[in-house]
C-alpha cells in the first residue's frame, strides 16, 4: 500500500499538467484494502483532532478545503466523516447553490470571499467558486467569453488567499458513471435518503461527458503550487476517506501549528 507521501504526489494534480480522467480510475486504491483503510483513516482522524486544537490556539493560518465532483460523488459523506475530527468552534462549511438576487448583483467571487475562513479556522467549501466554470459552462449560462475568463481571475483569488496566510486545498471526488447511477437509484430506494434524490439529477447526469470536459479544464488551468488539486479515487467511500483525512492532516502538519506560549504568568503559579 502507497505511504501518505506518496498517496498525495500520486493523487496531486500537478501544475501545468493536462488532466485526463478517462485514464484515472475511480476505482484504483493504491494498494489499499478496506480493513486496513478504515483503521488508519481512524489513525489519521485522531492526528486531525491534535492539528486542529493548535490551528484554533495558535491563530496564525486558515485553512480552505474545497470538494467538488458530479452529484452523488460524495461530497456530504466526506464532510461527515473527514470533518468530525474538527473543533466546531473553529469550523465553517459552506454550500454554494444558486446565487441569491444580491449575490448576482456583485461579482462571482464575492460570496466566496465572505465565506473563506479566519486566522484559527478551517473552512469546508461544499461545491464553491468553481461552480462558475462548471455548471454556469455546461448549462451556456454566461457566454464563452466570460467563463473562459474565470480561470485566471480565480487563479489570482486563490493566490492572494495563499499570499495571505490562508492554506488551500482541493479534492475533486471522481466516480465512474455506472456509480453514479447505483448511487441515485440508492438514493430513490430508500426513504432515509429519498429527500436528497431530485429528477433534475436525471437531467443533469445526461451531460455527463460536458461535466466531465469542464471538470479536466478546471483541473488543468487552476491547480498550483500554492492551491493543489487532488484526484481523489471516490467509488468506495473507504478510500475517499482515507485519502482527504491524509492529505488534510500532513497539509496542516507542514504549517507546523503549536500552543502559543502564555503571556504575563509567573513561572511557579499555584491555585490555592
Amino acid at each position: 500500500m502507497a505511504r501518505d507521501s506518496d498517496l498525495r504526489s500520486a493523487l496531486r494534480v500537478k501544475p501545468a499538467t493536462r488532466v485526463d480522467l478517462s485514464k484515472r480510475d475511480p476505482a484504483d486504491f493504491h494498494g489499499w484494502n478496506e480493513q486496513d483503510a478504515q483503521l488508519a483513516t481512524s489513525e489519521r482522524l485522531d492526528r486531525l483532532a491534535d492539528l486542529h486544537d493548535r490551528l484554533w490556539a495558535e491563530g496564525r493560518h486558515a485553512v480552505l478545503v474545497v470538494l467538488q465532483g458530479i452529484d452523488a460523488s460524495g461530497k456530504d459523506g466526506a464532510i461527515r466523516r473527514v470533518m468530525s475530527a474538527f473543533n466546531p468552534q473553529g469550523t465553517n462549511v459552506s454550500s454554494f447553490k444558486v446565487p441569491t438576487p444580491k449575490e448576482a448583483a456583485h461579482d462571482f467571487l464575492w460570496r466566496v470571499h465572505d465565506r473563506v475562513p479566519a486566522k484559527g479556522e478551517i473552512g469546508v467549501f461544499n461545491r464553491s467558486h468553481y461552480e462558475e466554470v462548471l455548471v454556469v459552462r455546461v448549462h451556456e449560462l454566461v457566454p464563452r467569453s466570460v467563463w473562459a475568463g474565470r480561470y485566471g481571475l480565480i487563479r489570482d483569488f486563490e493566490k492572494m488567499l495563499a499570499a495571505t496566510g490562508t492554506t488551500i486545498v482541493k479534492f475533486f471526488l471522481h466516480i465512474d458513471r455506472d456509480e453514479q447511477r447505483r448511487r441515485l437509484q440508492e438514493r430513490y430506494d430508500n426513504p432515509s435518503k429519498r429527500w436528497k434524490f431530485s429528477l433534475g439529477d436525471l437531467t443533469e447526469r445526461k451531460l455527463w461527458d460536458k461535466y466531465m470536459a469542464a471538470y479536466e479544464d478546471a483541473l488543468s488551468k487552476t491547480s498550483t503550487a500554492d492551491s493543489p488539486w487532488y484526484v481523489i479515487p471516490a467509488n468506495k467511500n473507504w478510500f475517499r476517506d482515507l485519502a482527504i483525512t491524509s492529505i488534510v492532516a500532513d497539509t496542516i502538519a507542514e504549517l507546523k501549528p503549536g500552543y502559543p506560549e502564555p503571556e504575563d504568568l509567573p513561572p511557579d503559579l499555584v491555585i490555592e
